[in-house]
Protein backbone atom coordinates (compact mmCIF):
# COMPACT_ATOMS: atom_id res chain seq x y z
CA UNK A 1 0.00 0.00 0.00
CA UNK A 2 1.32 3.30 -0.98
CA UNK A 3 2.14 5.75 1.82
CA UNK A 4 0.24 8.75 2.04
CA UNK A 5 0.45 11.36 4.25
CA UNK A 6 -3.23 12.41 4.77
CA UNK A 7 -3.97 8.64 6.41
CA UNK A 8 -2.90 10.07 9.28
CA UNK A 9 -5.28 13.27 9.32
CA UNK A 10 -8.38 11.27 8.33
CA UNK A 11 -7.29 8.55 11.46
CA UNK A 12 -6.52 11.39 13.64
CA UNK A 13 -10.35 12.46 13.03
CA UNK A 14 -11.78 9.11 13.14
CA UNK A 15 -10.35 8.41 16.24
CA UNK A 16 -11.55 11.31 17.81
CA UNK A 17 -15.29 11.63 19.23
CA UNK A 18 -15.19 15.41 16.77
CA UNK A 19 -17.98 17.00 16.30
CA UNK A 20 -17.82 17.20 13.04
CA UNK A 21 -18.08 15.26 9.79
CA UNK A 22 -15.01 14.66 7.79
CA UNK A 23 -15.56 15.69 4.01
CA UNK A 24 -12.52 14.88 2.03
CA UNK A 25 -12.17 17.25 -1.05
CA UNK A 26 -10.06 16.27 -4.18
CA UNK A 27 -9.63 14.99 -8.30
CA UNK A 28 -10.83 11.79 -8.92
CA UNK A 29 -8.51 9.18 -9.32
CA UNK A 30 -5.88 10.60 -6.53
CA UNK A 31 -6.84 7.78 -3.84
CA UNK A 32 -9.59 9.15 -1.80
CA UNK A 33 -12.09 6.23 -1.90
CA UNK A 34 -9.07 3.61 -1.50
CA UNK A 35 -7.49 5.50 1.45
CA UNK A 36 -10.70 5.96 3.58
CA UNK A 37 -12.14 2.18 2.48
CA UNK A 38 -8.74 1.12 4.23
CA UNK A 39 -9.04 3.21 7.01
CA UNK A 40 -12.59 2.61 7.66
CA UNK A 41 -12.13 -1.42 7.53
CA UNK A 42 -9.20 -0.89 9.64
CA UNK A 43 -10.58 1.07 13.01
CA UNK A 44 -14.35 0.20 12.63
CA UNK A 45 -15.75 -3.42 12.41
CA UNK A 46 -18.67 -2.35 10.86
CA UNK A 47 -18.24 -0.38 7.50
CA UNK A 48 -20.57 0.71 5.32
CA UNK A 49 -19.75 2.06 1.75
CA UNK A 50 -22.46 4.23 0.06
CA UNK A 51 -21.44 5.51 -3.45
CA UNK A 52 -23.60 7.92 -4.55
CA UNK A 53 -22.76 8.45 -8.15
CA UNK A 54 -23.77 4.89 -8.75
CA UNK A 55 -26.73 5.42 -6.67
CA UNK A 56 -27.51 8.55 -9.23
CA UNK A 57 -27.43 6.38 -12.59
CA UNK A 58 -28.68 3.38 -10.98
CA UNK A 59 -31.74 2.78 -8.16
CA UNK A 60 -31.73 6.43 -6.82
CA UNK A 61 -32.52 5.30 -3.39
CA UNK A 62 -30.82 8.55 -2.11
CA UNK A 63 -32.31 11.09 -4.68
CA UNK A 64 -35.11 12.38 -2.67
CA UNK A 65 -33.75 11.37 1.31
CA UNK A 66 -34.47 14.70 3.15
CA UNK A 67 -34.15 13.65 6.39
CA UNK A 68 -32.14 11.55 8.96
CA UNK A 69 -34.64 8.90 8.91
CA UNK A 70 -35.53 8.63 5.44
CA UNK A 71 -31.55 8.10 5.32
CA UNK A 72 -31.41 5.49 8.25
CA UNK A 73 -33.84 3.53 6.32
CA UNK A 74 -32.29 3.39 2.80
CA UNK A 75 -29.02 2.51 4.93
CA UNK A 76 -30.89 -0.37 5.66
CA UNK A 77 -32.13 -1.63 2.67
CA UNK A 78 -28.37 -2.00 1.83
CA UNK A 79 -26.88 -2.79 5.18
CA UNK A 80 -28.74 -2.92 7.66
CA UNK A 81 -26.79 -6.36 9.70
CA UNK A 82 -23.94 -3.63 9.31
CA UNK A 83 -25.29 -0.60 11.28
CA UNK A 84 -24.56 -0.96 14.98
CA UNK A 85 -23.05 1.79 17.38
CA UNK A 86 -21.43 5.35 17.10
CA UNK A 87 -17.92 3.75 17.78
CA UNK A 88 -18.06 0.99 16.31
CA UNK A 89 -19.86 1.86 13.22
CA UNK A 90 -18.74 3.94 9.74
CA UNK A 91 -20.63 5.32 7.19
CA UNK A 92 -18.89 6.02 3.83
CA UNK A 93 -20.42 8.37 1.65
CA UNK A 94 -18.13 8.68 -1.61
CA UNK A 95 -18.84 10.86 -4.30
CA UNK A 96 -21.61 13.04 -2.08
CA UNK A 97 -21.89 15.93 -4.79
CA UNK A 98 -23.84 13.61 -6.96
CA UNK A 99 -26.66 14.56 -4.15
CA UNK A 100 -25.79 17.77 -2.74
CA UNK A 101 -28.55 17.38 -0.54
CA UNK A 102 -26.93 15.09 1.04
CA UNK A 103 -24.13 18.01 2.42
CA UNK A 104 -26.64 19.49 4.00
CA UNK A 105 -28.18 16.28 5.76
CA UNK A 106 -24.62 16.04 7.09
CA UNK A 107 -25.57 18.40 9.57
CA UNK A 108 -28.50 16.80 10.72
CA UNK A 109 -26.88 13.43 10.83
CA UNK A 110 -24.06 14.65 12.86
CA UNK A 111 -26.86 16.34 15.43
CA UNK A 112 -28.81 12.80 15.73
CA UNK A 113 -24.75 11.12 16.11
CA UNK A 114 -26.31 8.02 15.82
CA UNK A 115 -23.02 6.36 13.84
CA UNK A 116 -20.03 7.93 12.91
CA UNK A 117 -19.40 9.33 9.25
CA UNK A 118 -16.96 10.40 6.14
CA UNK A 119 -17.53 11.65 3.35
CA UNK A 120 -15.46 12.72 0.15
CA UNK A 121 -16.23 13.74 -3.42
CA UNK A 122 -14.80 16.39 -6.40
CA UNK A 123 -16.13 19.30 -6.65
CA UNK A 124 -17.42 19.92 -3.29
CA UNK A 125 -15.73 23.35 -3.68
CA UNK A 126 -18.57 24.56 -6.43
CA UNK A 127 -21.39 22.07 -4.94
CA UNK A 128 -20.99 24.01 -1.16
CA UNK A 129 -21.57 27.21 -2.98
CA UNK A 130 -24.57 25.75 -4.39
CA UNK A 131 -26.18 24.61 -1.36
CA UNK A 132 -28.83 26.30 -0.45
CA UNK A 133 -27.80 25.05 3.32
CA UNK A 134 -24.38 25.00 4.26
CA UNK A 135 -23.89 22.75 7.44
CA UNK A 136 -21.14 25.44 8.63
CA UNK A 137 -19.65 24.03 12.24
CA UNK A 138 -20.96 20.24 10.91
CA UNK A 139 -18.23 19.57 8.74
CA UNK A 140 -14.45 19.50 8.32
CA UNK A 141 -13.00 19.74 4.29
CA UNK A 142 -9.88 18.73 3.59
CA UNK A 143 -8.42 18.38 0.33
CA UNK A 144 -6.22 15.55 -1.27
CA UNK A 145 -3.88 16.00 -3.65
CA UNK A 146 -2.14 13.00 -6.18
CA UNK A 147 1.39 11.68 -4.50
CA UNK A 148 3.67 14.41 -3.47
CA UNK A 149 7.51 14.13 -3.99
CA UNK A 150 8.44 12.96 -0.54
CA UNK A 151 5.76 10.04 -1.06
CA UNK A 152 6.92 8.94 -4.28
CA UNK A 153 10.74 8.73 -2.36
CA UNK A 154 8.57 6.25 0.04
CA UNK A 155 6.97 4.63 -2.43
CA UNK A 156 10.47 3.94 -3.90
CA UNK A 157 11.54 2.01 -0.83
CA UNK A 158 13.43 5.43 0.73
CA UNK A 159 12.34 4.94 4.60
CA UNK A 160 11.60 7.82 7.34
CA UNK A 161 15.39 8.00 8.72
CA UNK A 162 16.31 8.65 5.13
CA UNK A 163 13.72 11.22 5.07
CA UNK A 164 14.33 12.39 7.86
CA UNK A 165 17.92 12.99 7.33
CA UNK A 166 17.41 14.73 4.12
CA UNK A 167 15.15 17.10 6.01
CA UNK A 168 17.99 18.15 8.40
CA UNK A 169 20.05 18.76 5.79
CA UNK A 170 17.36 21.03 4.22
CA UNK A 171 17.27 22.66 7.66
CA UNK A 172 20.46 23.22 8.17
CA UNK A 173 21.11 24.00 4.44
CA UNK A 174 23.95 21.53 3.70
CA UNK A 175 24.74 19.87 0.49
CA UNK A 176 24.42 16.30 -0.15
CA UNK A 177 27.40 14.49 -1.28
CA UNK A 178 27.56 13.79 -4.59
CA UNK A 179 26.47 9.52 -4.75
CA UNK A 180 23.67 10.91 -2.80
CA UNK A 181 22.65 13.97 -4.30
CA UNK A 182 22.76 11.64 -8.15
CA UNK A 183 20.71 9.34 -6.59
CA UNK A 184 17.75 12.23 -5.42
CA UNK A 185 17.84 13.55 -8.94
CA UNK A 186 17.51 10.29 -10.70
CA UNK A 187 14.66 9.92 -8.50
CA UNK A 188 13.07 13.02 -9.21
CA UNK A 189 13.48 12.49 -12.74
CA UNK A 190 11.80 9.20 -12.40
CA UNK A 191 9.01 11.43 -10.69
CA UNK A 192 8.39 13.69 -13.59
CA UNK A 193 7.65 10.59 -15.57
CA UNK A 194 5.65 8.53 -13.09
CA UNK A 195 3.78 11.78 -11.52
CA UNK A 196 1.76 10.98 -8.55
CA UNK A 197 -1.52 9.52 -9.66
CA UNK A 198 -1.45 6.51 -7.50
CA UNK A 199 -2.40 3.76 -9.86
CA UNK A 200 0.82 5.41 -12.68
CA UNK A 201 2.73 5.00 -9.13
CA UNK A 202 2.10 1.25 -8.56
CA UNK A 203 2.19 0.27 -12.05
CA UNK A 204 5.85 2.37 -12.25
CA UNK A 205 6.70 0.81 -9.22
CA UNK A 206 5.79 -2.78 -9.97
CA UNK A 207 5.83 -3.41 -13.70
CA UNK A 208 8.89 -0.28 -15.03
CA UNK A 209 6.98 -0.42 -18.31
CA UNK A 210 6.53 2.97 -19.13
CA UNK A 211 4.01 1.81 -21.80
CA UNK A 212 1.68 1.19 -19.47
CA UNK A 213 2.34 3.72 -17.02
CA UNK A 214 1.51 6.40 -20.11
CA UNK A 215 -1.48 4.44 -20.82
CA UNK A 216 -2.94 4.94 -17.82
CA UNK A 217 -2.04 8.41 -17.37
CA UNK A 218 -3.72 9.17 -21.01
CA UNK A 219 -7.02 7.51 -19.82
CA UNK A 220 -6.87 10.07 -16.26
CA UNK A 221 -6.18 12.96 -19.02
CA UNK A 222 -9.22 11.57 -21.07
CA UNK A 223 -11.82 11.52 -18.32
CA UNK A 224 -10.69 14.55 -16.61
CA UNK A 225 -10.80 16.42 -19.99
CA UNK A 226 -14.45 14.86 -20.64
CA UNK A 227 -15.70 14.68 -17.33
CA UNK A 228 -18.03 18.15 -16.97
CA UNK A 229 -21.33 16.00 -16.32
CA UNK A 230 -22.98 19.10 -14.50
CA UNK A 231 -22.91 21.45 -17.30
CA UNK A 232 -24.58 21.67 -20.78
CA UNK A 233 -22.81 20.41 -23.99
CA UNK A 234 -21.80 24.09 -25.22
CA UNK A 235 -19.83 25.02 -21.62
CA UNK A 236 -18.33 21.07 -21.47
CA UNK A 237 -16.57 22.10 -24.59
CA UNK A 238 -15.41 25.42 -23.57
CA UNK A 239 -13.84 23.82 -20.27
CA UNK A 240 -12.35 20.62 -22.34
CA UNK A 241 -10.47 23.51 -24.69
CA UNK A 242 -9.13 25.38 -21.63
CA UNK A 243 -8.15 22.11 -20.19
CA UNK A 244 -6.65 21.04 -23.64
CA UNK A 245 -4.88 24.26 -24.52
CA UNK A 246 -3.11 23.75 -20.74
CA UNK A 247 0.35 22.50 -22.33
CA UNK A 248 1.10 24.41 -25.10
CA UNK A 249 0.32 27.58 -22.76
CA UNK A 250 2.88 26.39 -20.94
CA UNK A 251 5.69 26.03 -23.53
CA UNK A 252 4.74 29.62 -24.50
CA UNK A 253 7.37 32.29 -23.03
CA UNK A 254 4.17 33.92 -20.80
CA UNK A 255 2.94 30.36 -19.68
CA UNK A 256 -0.68 32.53 -18.58
CA UNK A 257 -3.68 31.50 -19.81
CA UNK A 258 -5.24 34.36 -23.05
CA UNK A 259 -8.90 34.33 -22.95
CA UNK A 260 -9.24 35.26 -26.43
CA UNK A 261 -7.30 32.48 -27.36
CA UNK A 262 -10.13 29.77 -26.13
CA UNK A 263 -12.39 30.06 -28.75
CA UNK A 264 -10.52 32.23 -30.86
CA UNK A 265 -12.63 35.35 -31.09
CA UNK A 266 -11.62 38.73 -30.00
CA UNK A 267 -12.94 40.93 -27.04
CA UNK A 268 -13.50 37.99 -24.57
CA UNK A 269 -12.60 38.43 -21.11
CA UNK A 270 -11.51 36.34 -18.10
CA UNK A 271 -15.14 36.86 -17.18
CA UNK A 272 -16.82 34.98 -19.97
CA UNK A 273 -15.29 31.79 -18.48
CA UNK A 274 -15.57 32.47 -14.92
CA UNK A 275 -17.54 29.07 -14.24
CA UNK A 276 -15.17 26.50 -16.44
CA UNK A 277 -12.24 28.41 -14.66
CA UNK A 278 -14.03 27.30 -11.79
CA UNK A 279 -15.07 23.61 -12.65
CA UNK A 280 -11.28 23.01 -13.61
CA UNK A 281 -9.83 24.62 -10.32
CA UNK A 282 -12.18 23.26 -7.89
CA UNK A 283 -12.32 20.04 -9.90
CA UNK A 284 -8.61 19.89 -8.64
CA UNK A 285 -7.48 19.13 -12.15
CA UNK A 286 -6.17 22.08 -12.77
CA UNK A 287 -3.95 24.05 -10.23
CA UNK A 288 -4.05 28.29 -10.63
CA UNK A 289 -1.19 30.54 -10.46
CA UNK A 290 -2.72 33.65 -10.08
CA UNK A 291 -0.28 37.03 -10.99
CA UNK A 292 0.48 39.84 -8.25
CA UNK A 293 1.95 42.99 -9.26
CA UNK A 294 2.75 44.13 -5.43
CA UNK A 295 3.80 41.41 -3.45
CA UNK A 296 3.23 42.11 0.08
CA UNK A 297 2.57 40.10 3.08
CA UNK A 298 -0.43 38.30 3.09
CA UNK A 299 -0.79 37.67 -0.97
CA UNK A 300 -4.79 37.26 -0.96
CA UNK A 301 -4.93 41.04 0.34
CA UNK A 302 -3.06 41.97 -3.53
CA UNK A 303 -4.68 39.65 -5.74
CA UNK A 304 -6.41 40.54 -8.00
CA UNK A 305 -4.96 40.74 -11.50
CA UNK A 306 -6.82 38.69 -14.61
CA UNK A 307 -3.85 36.95 -15.17
CA UNK A 308 -3.68 33.12 -14.61
CA UNK A 309 -1.45 30.77 -15.29
CA UNK A 310 -3.25 27.17 -15.32
CA UNK A 311 -1.11 23.96 -14.53
CA UNK A 312 -1.70 20.20 -14.74
CA UNK A 313 -2.29 18.92 -11.42
CA UNK A 314 0.08 16.15 -12.35
CA UNK A 315 3.51 16.19 -13.57
CA UNK A 316 3.12 12.56 -15.19
CA UNK A 317 0.55 13.26 -17.18
CA UNK A 318 1.72 16.67 -18.39
CA UNK A 319 5.39 14.23 -19.40
CA UNK A 320 3.48 11.92 -20.88
CA UNK A 321 1.65 14.24 -23.49
CA UNK A 322 4.53 16.20 -24.08
CA UNK A 323 7.28 13.07 -24.62
CA UNK A 324 5.45 9.89 -25.04
CA UNK A 325 7.13 7.19 -23.98
CA UNK A 326 9.99 8.56 -24.71
CA UNK A 327 11.88 8.94 -21.30
CA UNK A 328 15.37 9.97 -22.85
CA UNK A 329 14.60 13.08 -22.87
CA UNK A 330 13.87 13.65 -18.84
CA UNK A 331 16.09 10.98 -17.46
CA UNK A 332 19.20 12.09 -19.97
CA UNK A 333 18.68 15.52 -19.36
CA UNK A 334 18.63 16.21 -22.98
CA UNK A 335 20.29 19.87 -23.30
CA UNK A 336 17.70 20.50 -26.58
CA UNK A 337 14.68 19.75 -24.23
CA UNK A 338 13.29 22.72 -22.62
CA UNK A 339 11.74 20.80 -19.31
CA UNK A 340 10.75 24.76 -17.77
CA UNK A 341 7.37 23.82 -18.09
CA UNK A 342 7.87 20.13 -16.29
CA UNK A 343 9.82 21.65 -13.41
CA UNK A 344 7.10 24.57 -13.48
CA UNK A 345 4.30 21.96 -12.71
CA UNK A 346 6.01 19.99 -10.27
CA UNK A 347 6.48 22.71 -8.31
CA UNK A 348 3.28 24.57 -8.59
CA UNK A 349 2.20 20.75 -7.40
CA UNK A 350 4.09 20.36 -4.26
CA UNK A 351 3.44 23.65 -3.25
CA UNK A 352 -0.94 23.11 -3.50
CA UNK A 353 0.31 19.88 -2.07
CA UNK A 354 1.55 21.41 1.21
CA UNK A 355 -1.33 24.38 1.61
CA UNK A 356 0.19 27.52 -0.20
CA UNK A 357 -2.31 29.10 -2.49
CA UNK A 358 -0.45 29.85 -5.79
CA UNK A 359 0.93 33.31 -6.92
CA UNK A 360 3.37 34.39 -9.09
CA UNK A 361 5.03 38.38 -9.94
CA UNK A 362 3.86 39.73 -12.70
CA UNK A 363 5.49 43.42 -13.73
CA UNK A 364 5.37 44.79 -17.39
CA UNK A 365 8.90 46.71 -16.60
CA UNK A 366 10.39 44.44 -14.14
CA UNK A 367 9.56 40.98 -15.22
CA UNK A 368 8.01 38.18 -13.76
CA UNK A 369 8.93 35.37 -10.77
CA UNK A 370 7.46 31.78 -11.22
CA UNK A 371 6.04 31.40 -7.47
CA UNK A 372 5.19 33.61 -4.26
CA UNK A 373 4.31 31.75 -1.27
CA UNK A 374 3.56 33.65 2.34
CA UNK A 375 6.01 33.43 4.72
CA UNK A 376 3.42 33.04 7.96
CA UNK A 377 6.77 33.27 10.81
CA UNK A 378 8.65 36.23 8.65
CA UNK A 379 5.18 37.42 7.60
CA UNK A 380 6.60 38.27 4.88
CA UNK A 381 6.50 37.16 0.97
CA UNK A 382 9.14 34.02 -0.53
CA UNK A 383 9.71 34.50 -4.20
CA UNK A 384 10.59 30.83 -5.63
CA UNK A 385 12.64 30.92 -9.42
CA UNK A 386 12.51 27.40 -11.31
CA UNK A 387 15.34 26.68 -13.84
CA UNK A 388 15.55 23.30 -15.62
CA UNK A 389 19.32 24.30 -17.15
CA UNK A 390 22.42 25.30 -16.24
CA UNK A 391 21.83 29.08 -16.36
CA UNK A 392 20.23 29.02 -13.09
CA UNK A 393 22.18 31.96 -11.52
CA UNK A 394 20.19 34.17 -14.62
CA UNK A 395 17.18 36.13 -13.01
CA UNK A 396 17.49 39.63 -13.50
CA UNK A 397 13.32 39.67 -12.16
CA UNK A 398 14.22 38.34 -9.02
CA UNK A 399 17.50 40.46 -8.39
CA UNK A 400 15.52 43.84 -9.11
CA UNK A 401 12.50 42.17 -7.03
CA UNK A 402 14.56 41.28 -3.60
CA UNK A 403 16.21 44.31 -3.56
CA UNK A 404 12.67 46.76 -3.62
CA UNK A 405 12.55 47.77 0.38
CA UNK A 406 9.22 48.42 0.04
CA UNK A 407 8.31 44.26 -0.41
CA UNK A 408 10.20 43.54 2.72
CA UNK A 409 11.89 40.44 1.43
CA UNK A 410 14.03 38.04 3.60
CA UNK A 411 14.56 35.40 1.37
CA UNK A 412 14.30 34.12 -2.02
CA UNK A 413 14.80 30.36 -3.50
CA UNK A 414 16.02 29.55 -6.85
CA UNK A 415 15.60 25.41 -7.63
CA UNK A 416 17.64 24.00 -10.03
CA UNK A 417 19.51 21.16 -10.75
CA UNK A 418 22.44 21.95 -8.98
CA UNK A 419 24.15 20.06 -6.03
CA UNK A 420 25.36 22.99 -4.18
CA UNK A 421 23.04 25.07 -1.45
CA UNK A 422 24.68 28.27 -1.79
CA UNK A 423 23.40 32.05 -0.12
CA UNK A 424 24.05 34.97 -2.12
CA UNK A 425 22.69 37.91 -0.52
CA UNK A 426 18.89 37.27 -0.10
CA UNK A 427 18.74 34.61 -2.53
CA UNK A 428 19.37 30.70 -1.34
CA UNK A 429 20.21 28.07 -4.41
CA UNK A 430 19.04 24.90 -3.96
CA UNK A 431 18.63 21.71 -5.19
CA UNK A 432 15.31 21.19 -6.88
CA UNK A 433 14.32 18.15 -5.05
CA UNK A 434 14.17 20.14 -1.52
CA UNK A 435 10.90 21.22 -3.10
CA UNK A 436 9.14 18.97 -0.93
CA UNK A 437 10.40 20.48 2.26
CA UNK A 438 9.58 24.22 1.56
Amino acid sequence: MLYRKIASVIEEHLRLDSDRILLVDGARQVGKTYIIRYLGKKLFPNFIELNMVEDSIGDQLFLNTKTVEDFYLQVSMLAGDKMGKKEDTLIFLDEIQAYPHLLTLLKFLRQDNRYTYIASGSLLGVTLSETTSIPMGSIRKIRMFPLDFEEFLYANGMNETVLQALRQKFENMETLEEPMHNKMMDLFRKYLLAGGMPDAVNTYIQEKNIFMVREIQREIHDYYAADASKYDEERRLKIRRIYDLIPSNLENKKKRVVAQRIENKKGKTFADYEDEFEYLISAGIALAVQAISTPVFPLIESSGKNLLKLYLNDVGILSAILYGTNIRAILDDVKSINLGSVYESVVASELAAHGHRLFYYDNRNRGEVDYLIDDYDSLSVVPIEVKSGKDYTVYSALNTFVKNEDYHITKAYVLSNTREIKTKGKIIYIPIYFVMFL
